[in-house]
């Protein structure tokens, strides 16, 4: 009954408003970012039901053929990619930017700052207005060279998701293909839980105006 006083006693402004549509509609797209790469399924594998969904039977194009892939696409959404190697390229850097921007909003709250001014608050989202352009500008240029570093293995490439050439560490190479497997699913599963905590952390801070790791009941 808190939340529900809490919402009834302020009108939602724009930027609310905007912010609760961009959190639903990435909700909503990160169905099809389950799905792995296209193969063909068998018919009597066609009547496999989801282990996410019990309740659904498991898409065609999803067939347990890339790490973390649980038959979760409620939507359908697999049914119009013509390239499902895309969308777990894209579920790889959506999870990755959101692991490291959870851990950014959480340090930027509680953990110690660069002396100045523009450097002291501690709001996630105030942060990047406050420290000026040329922070935002180098963080755009190392994001920018990553991308073209990997830009043909996204679009053109037949190599595993997520390997960015330059970037592998060296035990990669060292360990078995089954260690490599547990590291892929390892990965996916913190992935999808960052871009939750995202959310949730997004939520938490603009919306409810509240610290990010504060637990208790709204009044």
């Amino acid at each position: 009954h808190g939340s529900i006083k809490l919402f009834s006693q302020h009108q939602p402004t724009p930027i609310a408003t905007m912010m609760k549509s961009v959190c639903l509609a990435t909700l909503a797209a990160s169905a099809a970012a389950f799905a792995p790469a296209q193969t063909g399924r068998s018919a009597v594998a066609l009547n496999e039901m989801s282990k996410a969904i019990p309740f659904l039977t498991v898409p065609e194009k999803l067939d347990g053929s890339m790490p973390g892939d649980m038959g979760f696409d409620p939507m359908g959404l697999s049914d119009i990619q013509v390239d499902l190697r895309y969308s777990r390229w894209a579920e790889l850097k959506h999870g990755r930017v959101c692991m490291l921007a959870v851990t950014g909003m959480v340090w930027q709250e509680y953990g110690p700052h660069l002396p100045g001014a523009a450097y002291a608050t501690t709001n996630p989202f105030e942060a990047i207005s406050s420290v000026g352009f040329g922070s935002n500008f180098q963080t755009l240029l190392a994001i920018g060279v990553l991308e073209l570093a990997n830009w043909d293995d996204t679009f053109n490439g037949e190599g595993t998701p997520g390997i960015v050439p330059g970037f592998v560490p060296t035990w990669w190479s060292k360990i078995s293909d089954a260690e490599k497997a547990t590291a892929q699913e390892q990965e996916i599963v913190h992935c999808r839980l960052a871009m939750i905590a995202f959310i949730g952390g997004t939520l938490q801070s603009s919306i409810l105006e509240r610290g990010l790791l504060d637990f208790s009941m709204p009044n």
